[in-house]
């Protein structure tokens, strides 16, 4: 990641306190441009929790909005609730993101936040966050930067589910989940999805029968091997050659 994707500082509650400069994460969250004064600055409204278990909610759709939170570790989904009760995941989000963009607009959250597995966040008070980005350019330019972030990334799931195949939506969230794991050194090929194959075909606009059908194909053509939710990529660019299909195929519902 280039210094143009660094995200606001994610240190959280571990077994003991984590200073910003400290965090595993500092070298993807935080602003190059901060000096550690800064930085002390930005680590004195970060609020620390204890971690979350799987299901815990960090806000949910209509809560009023209060702060930002960045994940240390873990993931989380997003996602809508209709009239009718149904869902629709609108968002995963992993360490070095952070979660809860969709409040500023109206002071309220449209989506609800869930761990899918033992999590760890910062939260990050709104208000004195807007109060210190006024003092530390820095700030002001990476909240600028992670605003854009989210809408273009909303725009490329819009596209993506809008225009491409069952086989291509799968290949594609396999290869997103790759990269931001590799960002972090950790293995692009070989991990544990945070995702079930039901809220994957949730957010990709498919049915749990479609997801298996592709990942049956996918592991018929050993391009991956799964085992449950652990996965191994066994054939990268042959992943990547399927997100260039533009057309629609037989796994299409």
């Amino acid at each position: 990641m280039n210094q143009h994707q660094h995200r606001i500082c994610t240190s959280a509650h571990s077994a003991a306190y984590t200073h910003c400069s400290d965090c595993r994460l500092n070298s993807i969250c935080l602003p190059l441009s901060l000096e550690f004064s800064d930085i002390d600055k930005l680590d004195s409204i970060v609020e620390r929790g204890k971690p979350l278990q799987k299901g815990d909610a960090i806000y949910r759709q209509g809560d009023s909005f209060k702060a930002l939170f960045a994940i240390r570790s873990g993931a989380i989904k997003t996602f809508s609730t209709n009239t009718d009760g149904e869902q629709h995941i609108t968002g995963l989000y992993l360490p070095g993101e952070v979660v809860g963009l969709d409040g500023p607009a109206d002071n309220q959250h449209v989506n609800s936040a869930i761990a899918l597995q033992t999590t760890s966040v910062c939260a990050i008070p709104y208000q004195r966050l807007e109060a210190l980005s006024r003092q530390v350019p820095g700030l002001q330019r990476n909240l600028l930067q992670l605003l854009s972030r989210e809408i273009n990334a909303d725009q490329k799931q819009r596209n993506l589910l809008g225009r491409t195949s069952a086989e291509v939506r799968v290949a594609s969230l396999l290869l997103s989940i790759s990269a931001r794991l590799a960002r972090h050194n950790l293995s692009a090929v070989a991990f544990t999805l945070p995702m079930s194959r039901s809220d994957m075909a949730n957010f990709l606009g498919l049915t749990l029968e479609t997801v298996s059908r592709v990942f049956g194909r996918l592991q018929k053509l050993k391009i991956l091997s799964t085992n449950r939710k652990d996965l191994v990529i066994n054939d990268l660019e042959q992943l990547q050659a399927l997100t260039h299909k533009s057309c629609k195929d037989n796994f299409d519902d």
